[in-house]
């Protein structure tokens, strides 16, 4: 067997109850080889029973933190034991489909791209309603008015399409977005840009990575012979609602987006209007509206929403955020795993750095 040319890297979304599908998922459906490092950021012990005995069963290098984590913040901790030439990084509800990973690297080897990212759909059944397919991210000159202003423009291709409808339209090319439920990258493009941007906490982290590729001269690509599928909740586990509240908390998403503003000195327009408009429609699509009509029996009593619920939430999400905001100034301990049979090439892997970038 020849030496792997890729390491898959896999972190907490947004949740914990779709670990065990997405995980076999790869199993099943990854045939060229691969190495596995697998971020364990706070999940609930039977998911933590899992993923050690997962570890010790396939000889994988499984990172335990017990405290959540951000998207980058795994992303980057899973970054620092990447030694191959290429890192596919994958949200833990994402189902991959035959041949997913082989054809990415078939379009990295072929175009010389830096990032490439899959056909990504969106819910169950899977592979059929697309998410993403390839999409536009660059900062354009808006030269009405009294002075020039800077601006994002953010687009994505076939949203809400079947695959069945639109499968003979799609066709490999450059494009300036891939996102990261999936994607492929180049490992050698972070010693030239550093470790993904941790001050992007929740959101809009694509975006800020596939525009400094670009920046730097290198290509993003869109392969749609790869096909993969990210199951975002609802329905929630009990078990996923803290970890899911601290992952779309007001706090989270507007320090992302003013990170995002300042970073690339945005003129603070409608686009951010909107999002700063649309803070926490995840938690109340997700949590209080299925919530307040089991609690009113069904009536959907938008006034109970808005006047105990709408609070209550806010009081939560707070106390989530500052708590958060206090473990940042602890160092990250990575728990030893007793169970975990490591191969002998992951036992030299240095402990992760942990630098900010």
């Amino acid at each position: 067997m020849t030496d792997p040319q890729v390491t898959l890297v896999v972190v907490p979304r947004e949740r914990f109850s779709c670990t065990r599908e997405s995980l076999e998922s790869i199993y099943q459906y990854t045939d060229i080889p691969f190495k596995l490092v697998y971020v364990d950021g706070n999940s609930p012990a039977r998911v933590r029973q899992y993923l050690e005995e997962q570890a010790c069963l396939h000889g994988f290098h499984l990172i335990r933190v017990d405290r959540y984590l951000s998207p980058n913040k795994s992303r980057n901790l899973g970054l620092s034991q990447v030694k191959t030439k290429y890192v596919a990084f994958l949200d833990n509800d994402v189902i991959v489909s035959p041949g997913w990973l082989e054809r990415l690297i078939n379009c990295a080897e072929e175009t010389n791209a830096t990032v490439v990212g899959p056909l990504m759909c969106q819910d169950k059944p899977v592979h059929e309603i697309i998410h993403f397919a390839g999409g536009e991210s660059h900062i354009w000159t808006d030269n009405h008015g009294e002075s020039p202003r800077r601006r994002l423009r953010e687009k994505m291709y076939k949203q809400g399409k079947r695959v069945a409808e639109v499968r003979d339209e799609l066709q490999r090319q450059e494009t300036e977005l891939a996102e990261f439920h999936c994607v492929l990258v180049r490992r050698s493009i972070f010693d030239r840009l550093g470790p993904l941007d941790e001050a992007m906490l929740n959101t809009k982290e694509h975006l800020d990575f596939c525009m400094s590729v670009r920046e730097a001269g290198e290509t993003v690509y869109f392969e749609p012979a790869s096909l993969v599928t990210y199951v975002p909740g609802p329905p929630l586990e009990w078990t996923d609602l803290p970890f899911y509240m601290l992952r779309w908390s007001d706090a989270w998403q507007l320090n992302s987006l003013h990170r995002l503003r300042d970073k690339w000195n945005l003129d603070e327009d409608a686009y951010f209007q909107v999002k700063y408009k649309r803070m926490g429609w995840r938690r109340r699509k997700s949590i209080l509206m299925p919530l307040s009509e089991r609690l009113t029996f069904g009536i959907k009593s938008g006034f109970f929403e808005r006047t105990i619920l709408y609070p209550l939430d806010k009081l939560l999400n707070r106390y989530l955020s500052d708590r958060y905001l206090k473990q940042e100034s602890e160092p990250i301990q990575i728990k030893p795993l007793m169970a975990t049979k490591t191969p002998p090439e992951e036992q030299e892997l240095p402990t992760p750095s942990l630098s900010q970038s």
